[in-house]
């Protein structure tokens, strides 16, 4: 006996849903006030149920550096006028543990009242979307871009970025500010030269550049001295309650090739091993 053929109605509802079924199901709402901290990317938000940053008296050697973000993240908190950041220079200074360790003392002075959200590189294209969802909350929020570069020839992400520090029609609401991180003050490859390409090298160094002059606060970390990075590792020991030699210090520096927050660090973890101490 044939089989009898399903009707379109039967067809339609099968077809739906199959197609339910292959469908991702919708992103939940995010929750823009039940967490310190968040994660922007390509695939969506992440809240972050604990901040992870140093104590600020661990940050040694970054004083004058330290007082400028520290009063600024205060002041966005509190709700006042408070300034866009560039943190540049040299790789391992503690530019964004900084800025982790400012927003938990912020955090801890006044709980709920900001959170930090780190995009992607990835997601840069999407800030706009994220600025319109922060500006709808009743909290402040810094939105951090860490080791902040673009491609060469990439006029784009520049003029994107600064269409947001001012006054473009997708600028940042009034209780979000920009904190990025960078190697380097211009944002800007050292291989790039006016003489690159004689047609369109100016205008690439000069919108790479005016990014700097965008940030309310530009401020450079350099490379630290010895007698700086001896007094990181002291002050990490002395909380850790681990032992250390200056000139075994040294070494392991000289070793690593180079003297700064995070070689300090790296020796710390060394010596917390040697001493069977976890971190």
């Amino acid at each position: 006996m044939p089989t009898q053929a399903p009707d379109i109605s039967t067809l339609l509802d099968r077809i739906a849903g199959a197609l339910e079924r292959l469908a991702p199901p919708p992103s939940p709402a995010v929750d823009w006030l039940c967490a310190p901290a968040y994660v922007w990317s390509a695939s969506g938000v992440r809240p972050i149920a604990r901040l992870e940053a140093p104590a600020l008296d661990l940050l040694q050697g970054i004083d004058n550096q330290k007082a400028r973000v520290v009063t600024n993240v205060q002041r966005l908190a509190a709700g006042h006028a408070a300034h866009d950041m560039l943190l540049w220079g040299s790789r391992g200074m503690g530019k964004s543990a900084l800025l982790r360790a400012a927003i938990r003392e912020a955090q801890i002075d006044a709980p709920g009242a900001i959170a930090l959200v780190q995009v992607g590189q990835d997601a840069l294209a999407g800030v706009s979307e994220l600025f319109a969802d922060l500006g709808r909350e009743n909290r402040r929020f810094l939105v951090f871009i860490d080791d902040l570069g673009f491609e060469e020839g990439d006029l784009s992400g520049p003029r994107l970025l600064r269409s947001w520090l001012e006054g473009g029609v997708e600028a940042r609401p009034a209780n979000v500010r920009l904190a990025v991180t960078a190697n380097r003050r211009a944002i800007v490859s050292r291989s790039m030269t006016e003489q690159d390409d004689p047609i369109n090298a100016r205008d690439a160094v000069d919108d790479k550049l005016a990014l700097a002059d965008r940030f309310g606060l530009s401020i450079g970390f350099h490379n630290c001295s010895q007698d700086d990075y001896l007094a990181i590792i002291g002050g990490y020991a002395s909380a850790l309650g681990l032992a250390w030699d200056a000139a075994d210090a040294l070494e392991w520096a000289q070793r690593r090739g180079a003297r700064s927050g995070r070689v300090a660090w790296q020796y710390i973890a060394e010596l917390a091993g040697r001493a069977g101490v976890a971190l």
